[in-house]
């Protein structure tokens, strides 16, 4: 059974890439997270990407007009994809894109007042898809300049507080802002980001986690297809995790089991 946006309105409901050469990302996060591919209804210039048989993320080819760097995407499930965007603007944000009519929904684009890009979805979304369950994306983290004025711009454009069911929900935690939908944690507000300096990794953005079954394994297939490793591994007591970029630049981390003995 199919479910719609606004049944989850607030909820990370995927993730994308937009990429410059959608075969040559095709290839490598096919040898990286061992996916496959296939077309979608949008036609040949987008691809969903699948790991054993389920839907996982999308890459889509960048149109040459649009002026955006290749980068992995969250997208946010909403009602009303034109109230959303009035939300942003409101709010002294950006609309880099839309909304559109985008397959079975409506779709938008936007950087936050820090800069940090995301994206925003009203219609079908894809069955049984939710961060941190089965084969979607084990984690999404904003890392922001200013964690308070951050989550106070979110929970306002995407209702977090709203209390209705299925909304999410976030709560201070310590330093960071963490958003729950039910009973799962599914994203972070962090701080750490520096906004205009030269190394894009300090930059506002979300960061897009995924799952691996094996941490060094994914990173010598990153070398091995034009990629690289721009963190050290970072652990904890549960799991392992390092920070990629695919050939275009494209940052993304991948997370996997802690080793026991």
């Amino acid at each position: 059974m199919s479910t719609s946006s606004d049944e989850i309105a607030g909820a990370p409901c995927w993730v994308s890439l937009m990429a410059r050469d959608l075969a040559a990302a095709q290839h490598f996060y096919a040898g990286v997270l061992g996916w496959r591919f296939r077309a979608s209804s949008l036609g040949d210039s987008f691809s969903v990407a699948l790991r054993e048989g389920m839907p996982v993320a999308g890459i889509g080819a960048l149109a040459e007009r649009l002026d955006l760097p290749v980068a992995w995407t969250p997208y946010f499930a909403v009602a009303d994809a034109d109230v959303t965007a009035a939300r942003i603007r409101e709010r002294g944000a950006t609309m880099a894109v839309g909304p559109l009519a985008f397959g079975t929904g409506r779709a938008g684009l936007a950087a936050d007042p820090a800069g940090a890009v995301f994206g925003f979805w009203q219609g079908t979304v894809v069955p049984d898809w939710s961060v941190g369950r089965g084969r979607a994306s084990a984690w999404l983290e904003l890392h922001t300049r200013d964690v308070f004025e951050a989550s106070i711009f979110y929970g306002e454009v995407f209702d977090w507080a709203g209390g209705d069911a299925g909304c999410c929900v976030a709560s201070y935690e310590h330093d960071h802002v963490v958003l729950r939908h039910g009973h799962d944690t599914v994203a972070r507000i962090s701080g750490g980001a520096v906004d205009a300096v030269p190394d894009p990794s300090i930059r506002p953005r979300w960061h897009v986690h995924f799952p691996v079954p094996d941490l060094e394994e994914a990173i010598e297939a990153t070398y091995a297809r034009g990629g690289g490793a721009v963190s050290p591994v970072g652990t904890s007591t549960t799991s392992r995790w390092v920070d990629l970029t695919d050939p275009e630049g494209a940052r993304f981390t991948v997370v996997a089991p802690q080793d026991t003995f």
